[in-house]
């Protein structure tokens, strides 16, 4: 777009320019213009955890909305580089706050067997999103003006004015009610997201499950940021698979291709690379919809390792033929071009959503929020060293390394890296709910075991007969924790004569006690 260089970008005194369509940008500018946005998520992610555990996951989230519109503002009314670069790193910090409490969110009101394929929506919506700001990119780049730009900085508005009127009539999760000791606004709140009457026994069950996991939790101890990293049952570890998984999220290349795709086909002599990074992006949301329905029958270890698989190969087809042959030839770039789609595809159906989902799970409530803040970090801070550092490896000219093709031999080998990752560390967690996944970290050694992991216990079983998964009593007995669940719920620990005369209405009656339906 020469609108947007003649407006924006700042040329060396020696340089003089007639044309401004046959000008690319400088290699340290373009870099500061893209990797500012993942500068400003990283800070953004690290700001989720305390928002969303102090102000509540949707109150968050309005915020962030507010954040985002803020910088969407500046890089809409933007007439110099430093607005538009304060601009995208406002846009950032919502986009950041959003990438943590998003998937927190789907996962905490989520039920187990659709968990998994309701988070893979978050990436879906995220495809889809790149696909249409590449159409609408398509449409004004022809433009001379400067609506050549502003139209899409300004269309921004429109999906944060989406996600705003969502949010108003969204509930809070009933996890963090329930974790800000509000038992009956988690009922009501639950009862909404199931679509279930307050009294419905399965309704009662899930909540019942929910409160004792966290009694179970409180009785622990609170939560810091310490437990993040050496808690019980291996927090530290869950961390690590986190962190592990989001990192080498964007050391497979797939933002090298979304980011500076058009460069890159570019400047390796195909023609119309706009269309090209049309097409990735239509298959980026296509293959998005496999993984969404295979997360839960093929489970999360076998779509990770196979996306690796496929990913590697794809990597180093590219990296090969684009060095072997680096003439721009009509075989050579079509081999390139679709074995660039092919890498996309198993890089939408397993790698792009499936960390999302994993790291949504893996953490207990009561630190649940500050691990998935941290491995999100993890994830905008390699985004955004990618970003910076790809102009001045695959660009040409001076200060540039002009890797071109050779940069895939990279990507594939982290894509390998990230095979014996997923084998050796992540476990498998579709299937069992999230307060169980802690019980298979206690009993499970090793990841390629978890799969035939069967729960043999809930929280509400475990306090209800007094005894930790672990073995290890906690600092508080939990006949103590099971009165109080009992007091709460309004039950009392009658023997075992006066509970069988008990009906199933009187059970369900005694366990939600008084409940406001006005919530």
């Amino acid at each position: 777009m020469s609108a947007f260089r003649k407006q924006f970008v700042i040329f060396t005194s020696d340089t003089i320019v007639t044309d401004y369509s046959e000008t690319t940008v400088p290699p340290g500018q373009l870099a500061k213009i893209v990797s500012i946005l993942s500068a400003g998520t990283f800070f953004g992610s690290l700001l989720a955890a305390p928002m969303g555990d102090r102000l509540g996951r949707r109150l968050s989230l309005i915020i962030s909305v507010v954040i985002f519109s803020f910088g969407a503002l500046l890089q809409t009314a933007a007439m110099h580089m430093p607005i538009l670069v304060a601009g995208r790193f406002f846009a950032g910090l919502g986009v950041g706050i959003v990438s943590v409490l998003v998937p927190l969110y789907q996962s905490e009101m989520a039920p187990k067997w659709i968990r998994g394929t309701l988070v893979c929506a978050y990436q879906l919506a995220i495809t889809t999103g790149i696909l249409l700001a590449s159409i609408v990119n398509l449409i004004t780049a022809p433009l001379q003006s400067a609506n050549a730009f502003r139209i899409p900085f300004a269309l921004q508005f429109v999906w944060a004015g989406i996600l705003l009127l969502g949010l108003i009539f969204l509930p809070e999760t009933p996890r963090y009610l329930i974790k800000r000791g509000l038992p009956t606004a988690a009922a009501a709140s639950l009862s909404r997201l199931r679509r279930l009457d307050i009294t419905h026994p399965a309704l009662i069950e899930e909540l019942a499950e929910i409160e004792a996991n966290h009694e179970y939790e409180m009785n622990l101890g609170p939560s810091t940021y310490r437990d993040v990293f050496i808690g019980s049952p291996h927090l530290g570890r869950r961390l690590f698979t986190g962190c592990g998984m989001q990192m080498l999220q964007q050391l497979s290349g797939c933002n090298f291709l979304f980011y500076y795709g058009t460069s890159f086909f570019s400047n390796i002599g195909i023609s119309s690379p706009f269309i090209i990074q049309l097409v990735m992006n239509i298959v980026n949301v296509v293959s998005t919809i496999p993984g969404m329905m295979l997360v839960e029958t093929l489970g999360r270890r076998r779509l990770l390792m196979g996306g690796a698989i496929g990913m590697a190969v794809c990597q180093f087809t590219i990296a090969t033929v684009g060095t072997v042959i680096p003439e721009a030839k009509r075989t050579t770039n079509l081999v390139l071009i679709v074995f660039a789609c092919i890498y996309i595809f198993f890089f939408a159906s397993t790698w792009g959503p499936v960390p999302w989902v994993v790291t949504a799970e893996i953490y207990p409530l009561k630190v649940r929020a500050k691990s998935m803040s941290l491995s999100t970090a993890s994830n905008w801070f390699l985004n955004f060293v990618i970003a910076y550092a790809t102009p001045y490896l695959v660009t040409p000219g001076n200060g540039s390394t002009d890797l071109a093709s050779k940069i895939f031999f990279v990507w594939g080998s982290c894509c390998v890296v990230a095979f014996f990752f997923v084998w050796l560390v992540v476990y498998e967690t579709s299937k069992i709910s999230l307060e169980q996944i802690d019980e298979m970290y206690e009993r499970v050694d090793h990841a390629w075991n978890s799969t035939n992991f069967q729960p043999s216990w809930s929280f509400q079983e475990m306090l209800d007969e007094g005894a930790s998964a672990s073995g290890v009593q906690p600092d508080v007995p939990l006949e103590n924790v099971d009165s109080t669940v009992r007091q709460r719920t309004g039950t009392s620990a009658s023997n075992t004569e006066s509970e069988a005369t008990l009906t199933e209405e009187d059970k369900i009656i005694a366990q939600l006690g008084t409940v406001d339906l006005s919530y």
